[in-house]
């Protein structure tokens, strides 16, 4: 059994190992870090899940949907002011082109 043992190693170290290619190595440590970014991405999952209610408490939730009102609130304003000052000139350019015509 020892002599089987040794013989099946002594095999191995003269066999030697395969040649990696650039191309071969490239992927493994391509397969390397994908795995480690997956179990840092549970690992912040896991974190974040069991701090969810903390960060509920410091994020001040009120103001910021009144600041997001606010903002919706003056960009409605602002397109309603291009729109009827682009709807005048429209009206001017349209006066202008049918005293032009004639009609």
């Amino acid at each position: 059994m020892l002599g089987v043992v040794a013989g099946a190693g002594i095999a191995l170290l003269f066999r030697g190992r395969r040649k990696r290619t650039a191309g071969a190595l490239a992927r493994e440590a391509k397969e390397m870090a994908g795995a480690a970014v997956g179990r840092a991405g549970r690992r912040g999952a896991k974190w974040a899940a069991r701090r969810s209610d903390q960060m509920m408490d410091l994020l001040p939730v009120d103001d910021i949907a009144e600041s997001i009102g606010e903002y919706v609130k003056s960009a409605r304003e602002a397109i309603d002011e291009t729109v009827s000052h682009e709807m005048n000139d429209l009206r001017k350019a349209i006066r202008r082109h049918r005293k032009h015509l004639g009609i």
